[in-house]
């Protein structure tokens, strides 16, 4: 019980403070859909959204992608994604290997470069789904979790920290529609899918860094 109610008191920790350090020139990207695997040689095709301190949707925005192994590199393109602060993204990965990819949201410094994906040969057909914790790494820089608890640091850092799995699975796919206390902000709702949810739970529960690679 003593456990239970220390998790009920921590996990509102997770709503942003009132008080931003930052007063408007900072957003979050989040990615849709992010695979465990991208094939070499065919567009890998990401839909990301912006909001302005995590809530509010930015549209018309002139953002970029950019994908680097090596010394290799690769650009894509990047288009109005058909609703308010969501853009579609496209790069074709050259070849098979270990490839960071980089969103560049073009409101301020607001990027983000994602945990590097692993590209495969067309027809290989030895990739195996990604276990929770690594998926979960993955979707906690994806899904900008990143950016609010360690990059910019308006939300509370969450290294050591373990959560009862009911409850912060809730709490991330419903977060709460009122403010814990007077003048706080909200964390926004991603709309996440519960494998993305369980991952992110795996993750957090798990003996990490947030954020480390």
């Amino acid at each position: 019980m003593m456990a239970s109610r220390t998790l009920r008191i921590l996990v509102p920790g997770l709503l942003l403070p009132a008080v931003m350090r930052h007063a408007g020139g900072w957003a979050v990207i989040t990615v849709q859909d992010l695979p465990d695997y991208v094939e070499a040689g065919k567009p890998l095709e990401l839909s990301y959204m912006v909001r302005q301190h995590g809530h509010t949707a930015l549209d018309q925005l002139r953002g970029s992608i950019q994908a680097t192994s090596g010394r290799l590199s690769a650009t894509g393109t990047v288009s109005p994604g058909g609703k308010s602060g969501l853009y579609s993204a496209s790069v074709t990965l050259p070849s098979a290997g270990e490839w960071s990819i980089t969103i560049r949201s073009g409101f301020g410094n607001s990027d983000i470069t994602l945990v590097p994906l692993t590209a495969v040969e067309h027809g290989n057909g030895l990739t195996r789904p990604l276990p929770d914790v690594e998926r979960g790494r993955r979707l906690f820089v994806a899904k900008g979790c990143v950016t609010c608890h360690q990059q910019i640091g308006v939300g509370p850092n969450l290294d050591g920290k373990r959560f009862e799995v009911a409850y912060i699975s809730g709490f991330i796919a419903n977060p709460p529609s009122t403010p814990s206390r007077p003048g706080g902000a909200l964390m926004p709702n991603l709309g996440l899918q519960q494998r993305e949810i369980a991952s992110l739970v795996a993750y957090l529960n798990s003996d990490r860094q947030v954020g480390s690679r």
